[in-house]
């Protein structure tokens, strides 16, 4: 993970890129697309690069957290249960990473800082226009 300071906010914002940056983590997402399509942050580097690597990264966390549950059934049905009740804490720590991962994406957002996730973030830098 890289670290890159930011411009500072643009002009005619009602809130700052730094603030836009964190609430596009803060709402997954929908915080992400909402920051493309409004103005002026759609056209800022920073905000559209934390929108969508906040897209990016809760598409890849709905994709893993179906991938586990449909393993979790599978292996719950072969071994009559016991895989569904191994995988549970597994489950857990996999959000409490998420959380985790989160938090320290919208702190650095928040100080300005570009932070590019492994795989995630340079598919947002492409994206974004760097």
């Amino acid at each position: 993970m890289a670290s890159a300071p930011t411009p500072t906010p643009a002009a005619s914002s009602g809130i700052g890129n730094n603030v836009a940056g964190l609430l596009c983590y803060l709402f997954g997402w929908l915080g992400g697309l909402i920051f493309l399509l409004i103005e002026p942050y759609k056209n800022d580097r920073f905000v559209r690069f934390c929108a969508f690597q906040s897209i990016f990264f809760n598409v890849a966390v709905v994709a893993l957290w179906i991938g586990l549950s449909i393993l979790s059934f599978i292996l719950g049905m072969i071994t009559k249960g016991l895989a569904t009740l191994l995988m549970f804490p597994l489950m857990l720590i996999l959000w409490l990473g998420v959380l985790v991962v989160a938090i320290y994406l919208m702190i650095k957002a928040y100080g300005n800082q570009e932070v590019k996730l492994p795989v995630i973030g340079d598919l947002a830098a492409k994206q974004a226009g760097n």
